[in-house]
């Protein structure tokens, strides 16, 4: 499977680098330079817990942060709007603090062991 993952993050580069995803909708809304540095056995289980339909934290807050963001759009009552915006904010910050907690565990996964 190694080899798999090896060429799939190839052929993804490959196709970034050529600009094969410029034009896309939603272009720069996820940073695949996160995505590479998780290591690729990670990646597999990663991958396996979304089919299985089970996602990180991180993801269905990105996700619940879009729908905020597209009811918003939508929105024309001032209370509702205002309803939204304080859950747009509260999500954020949830969102924040979940990816900064995985940046510190890989940090400290990443950092020597003092033995």
């Amino acid at each position: 499977m190694m080899v798999f993952d090896k060429l799939v993050d190839r052929r993804i580069r490959d196709a970034m680098s050529e600009g094969k995803f410029d034009h896309l909708p939603r272009r720069g809304a996820i940073d695949l330079d996160e995505y590479f540095k998780v290591p690729s056995d990670q990646r597999m289980g990663y991958s396996i817990l979304k089919s299985a339909g089970f996602v990180p934290e991180e993801v269905e807050l990105l996700r619940e942060v879009d729908r905020l963001r597209h009811e918003i759009a939508r929105a024309t009552d001032k209370n509702a709007l205002s309803s939204l915006r304080n859950a747009l904010f509260a999500t954020q910050l949830k969102l924040d603090l979940a990816l900064e907690r995985t940046r510190r565990q890989r940090a400290s996964s990443d950092a020597p062991s003092a033995d």
